[in-house]
């Protein structure tokens, strides 16, 4: 008999085959201005058959973002989007039937990997109240657990994490001998970072993403950091050559010019700062203090408005249900200000002629 893995044939995935190019796309965090076409068309000068021809190099990047980072080169591992250095965390220190402990709701890949390599999701709910109190984690972090995943801030909830309570955890995941891995995609959505706990103590883990402010989600490119022991077994689980040249090249050329960085920055700001002074004068209840997405309780039906605003407006965004007091939430991708009009403008107009 043909052997086929249980765990592959049993795992619910969901796959989105859909055309996303004619509508605003304000439904998976993406930039949807995405960067300056000056700086893409001067990079793109740079793009030779040489450059496409050969396997890509990756020493010159990684020292330049090690440089960026103010890390050693031996702290970084290169990898096709922050998803695939997640994938190996999960591969390398949790066995099969083991325990992977997660805040819920929050990116849905940390499950789906649990699943697919045969792990127990077990899971810490968010209160009614939108809050995740750090008692809540802490009294979850048993001794039959091997990994524990936070998103710092978390997707899709928007909550951060203080300093005094990642010591609190570290201390405890010390005790029970749990890795941890932070997963920073928002990290320049929300300057704290826990970077520092990754280069200093063992079985720490940070992934970072260049798809979210740094707009390269199509060319998939990401990075783990943590401690050189820990980071030489990520990469003993890398392909050869995982990463594009391109996405190098177009990385290389952002954090050359931090000014790319600090305009990028600015526009979200003023953007989301906009979003949220219209939903507060149009009596919107809202949730999301961090990251580039919000939660918006509807005065009407999600699911009609998510519709409407595709089918009418040409804006993509999505419906959330079991979002504690909220219910079923809008979901939206916070961005500078012009698409936050378009978006601000068609909810108003649609929620009234729903009523």
């Amino acid at each position: 008999m043909y052997y086929t893995d249980e765990n592959i044939k049993n795992l619910k995935r969901i796959y989105d085959q859909n055309s996303r190019k004619q509508y605003v796309r304000l439904d998976l965090n993406e930039n949807p201005g995405g960067l300056d076409e000056n700086f893409i068309e001067q990079t793109l000068k740079e793009i030779t058959p040489r450059l496409i021809s050969e396997y890509p190099e990756t020493l010159e990047f990684s020292q330049s973002l090690a440089d960026y980072l103010k890390v050693d080169l031996e702290n970084i591992c290169l990898v096709n989007g922050s998803s695939e250095g997640i994938r190996y965390i999960i591969e390398i220190f949790t066995s099969v039937g083991g325990k992977i402990l997660g805040v819920v709701p929050t990116y849905a890949m940390f499950e789906v990997y649990s699943k697919m390599y045969g792990r127990e999701f077990v899971t810490v709910s968010y209160t009614d109240e939108l809050e995740m109190p750090i008692e809540n984690i802490l009294s979850a972090m048993t001794p039959d657990i091997q990994l524990l995943i936070l998103v710092n801030p978390n997707n899709p909830m928007g909550n951060a994490y203080s300093e005094k309570n990642i010591k609190k955890i570290i201390k405890k995941a010390k005790e029970n001998e749990i890795t941890i891995l932070i997963d920073e995609a928002y990290h320049y959505f929300y300057p704290n970072t826990f970077l520092k706990y990754a280069l200093n103590e063992e079985n720490i883990f940070v992934t970072r993403t260049f798809s979210k402010l740094f707009s390269l989600a199509g060319l998939r490119l990401g990075y783990v950091v943590g401690k050189k022991d820990g980071i030489k077994l990520v990469q003993k689980l890398c392909t050869p050559h995982n990463v594009n040249a391109v996405a190098m090249l177009f990385a290389q050329r952002i954090i050359e010019k931090p000014e790319i960085i600090d305009e990028l920055i600015e526009k979200h700001k003023f953007g989301r700062a906009y979003l949220i002074s219209e939903l507060e004068k149009n009596s919107y209840q809202y949730k999301g203090e961090n990251g580039n997405f919000i939660f918006i309780r509807p005065k009407t039906d999600a699911d009609e408005i998510v519709d409407i605003m595709r089918k009418k407006y040409g804006i993509l965004i999505k419906s959330y249900d079991g979002i504690g007091r909220f219910g079923k939430c809008l979901r939206v991708t916070t961005a500078e200000k012009k698409y936050m009009e378009k978006f601000v403008t068609a909810l108003l107009e649609i929620e009234k002629s729903i009523n």
